[in-house]
């Protein structure tokens, strides 16, 4: 071999270092349009881009693998929400009026309905038992979207429950988060499959897959049998959420059961959902709803809000912003995680500034302590300002609930932080009619019997390290 044709080690070296340079550049470059084109909060922004331009090298591959919002092309291939049917009892004027209801069907959401019927699950014994009596009383179908599916007695006996289901003939389908369901196997899986039923998974974790993002993850719990009653909150298929007996470790969660049209909505949720992963024809499963699932059981008023990347607005953030911006008495928010952006942290401020009872409570310690960590700066305005900081314990609180006057609440499956709010697949419930209202109010009552109220010299910044730890978490607080 002719050795001037052979490049010398040390030039090799150097052209391949170039390469890298202006490769990573152009990368850097693409990340940054890409970022500045997206609707994003401040805070969010620029986290992103002093990582892409500090540290290109690790944050370009990170925000490509994690840092997409809503996906055009996403939103076009899932199938959207109707924007409601003619055949919905008809709501109330004043409710339908409202600044709430009106701020989040104008961002993406169907209307608001009646003829509900609402009933609180406060326990995770509680939740379970009725559960499980739904899936062994289910006549026609059983949906179910969750987060995590634990590999534990929970998880176990619900996968047997509905394997036996769908042995008799009733269509069972189960949607899986990808990533919090990550360890959970074909094997573990097997019993449900091998008697007729279905399971898909939300967005593959892997990159080069088709419908696959490592960012975009469905947050929903959800549970819909034959598009008559809806189970809906804060309740994954695990043992620290629900279980047959009571357990020592068990978290403190929120759910409902909510029968009528607000019923027949949730399940809309669950189709497009399942369609989406699925592949499945959307239209064809619509058929399958049975038309009496619409008639009105009740005399509450509800609003189902689905957020997420496939809703072009943002109506769970917007409409919790309204919420906030309407009180005139008390704002209560109950979350397991407090890291909201600056335009909620600054209305919730003021309001109580002017005097409002804001009060938050959240967990003592959570199970992510770089979130405790973030949320101690959101914290100290919140104290500085004269709104209550109670501190939930023992154990863990993963309820999510917002009640304003006394007059709307919300509960739904999620956490009042920027994540939830901005980048996960959502879905929350607004509450209209005084009597639900008032039983999410006695229910975070009972709450505060078991917290302790914040201190404010235990917020203060201490030392060198825990500074840079604080201000650390709080730069990542978007990203979270």
């Amino acid at each position: 071999m002719d050795e001037s044709l052979t490049l010398d080690p040390a030039v090799s070296t150097s052209l391949w270092s170039h390469l890298l340079t202006v490769g990573g550049f152009l990368l850097a470059i693409f990340a940054m349009a890409r970022l500045l084109s997206e609707r994003r909060q401040p805070g969010n922004l620029l986290a992103w881009l002093f990582g892409i331009l500090l540290i290109p090298y690790i944050c370009v591959p990170l925000y490509l693998l994690f840092g997409g919002r809503k996906i055009a092309q996403i939103a076009a291939r899932k199938i959207t929400l109707p924007p409601g049917r003619h055949d919905l009892p008809p709501i109330d004027e004043a409710i339908r009026n409202d600044p709430v209801a009106q701020t989040i069907l104008t961002n993406g959401a169907g209307p608001a309905v009646t003829g509900n019927t609402v009933r609180l699950l406060t326990d995770g014994e509680e939740a379970y038992a009725e559960l499980v009596t739904a899936i062994a009383t289910a006549r026609e179908s059983i949906h179910i979207t969750t987060f995590i599916l634990g590999r534990d007695d929970t998880g176990r006996r619900i996968i047997q429950l509905l394997a036996a289901r769908a042995a008799q003939g009733v269509k069972v389908r189960l949607l899986l988060d990808s990533l919090g369901c990550i360890f959970v196997s074909r094997r573990f899986l097997r019993p449900l499959t091998d008697a007729g039923g279905e399971v898909a998974r939300f967005m593959s974790m892997l990159p080069l897959s088709p419908r696959s993002s490592a960012n975009l993850r469905n947050h929903r719990k959800l549970a819909i049998i034959d598009g008559r009653t809806a189970f809906v909150g804060g309740h994954n298929l695990a043992r620290e959420y629900m279980g047959a007996s009571p357990w020592a470790k068990r978290w403190t969660d929120l759910g409902a059961i909510i029968r009528g049209p607000g019923a027949f909505q949730l399940n809309e949720v669950f189709l497009a959902d399942w369609c989406f992963a699925s592949g499945q024809d959307h239209d064809r499963l619509a058929r399958e709803t049975n038309p009496d699932s619409m008639h009105p059981v009740g005399d509450s008023a509800l609003h189902v809000v689905a957020s997420g990347p496939d809703i072009k607005g943002d109506p769970l953030y917007e409409g919790i912003i309204a919420m906030v911006q309407t009180a005139r008495r008390s704002i209560w928010v109950v979350t397991p995680y407090f890291i909201p952006d600056e335009v909620l942290l600054r209305m919730l401020v003021v309001q109580a500034r002017a005097g409002r009872d804001v009060t938050l409570i959240v967990p003592a310690k959570s199970n992510h302590p770089v979130t405790d960590a973030a949320r101690r700066p959101y914290l100290r305005d919140l104290m500085g300002a004269g709104a209550r900081v109670l501190l939930f314990q023992p154990g863990m609180l993963h309820a999510k609930a917002v009640i304003v006057d006394d007059r709307i609440g919300l509960i739904g499956s999620a956490n009042f932080d920027m994540r939830s709010l901005f980048v996960n697949f959502e879905i929350g419930v607004v509450l209209y009619s005084p009597d639900d209202v008032g039983r999410l109010r006695m229910w975070a009552g009972d709450l505060v019997r078991r917290c302790e109220a914040q201190h404010p010299k235990r917020l203060k910044r201490r030392g060198v390290f825990g500074n840079i730890a604080e201000d650390l978490s709080r730069l990542l607080a978007p990203l979270l």
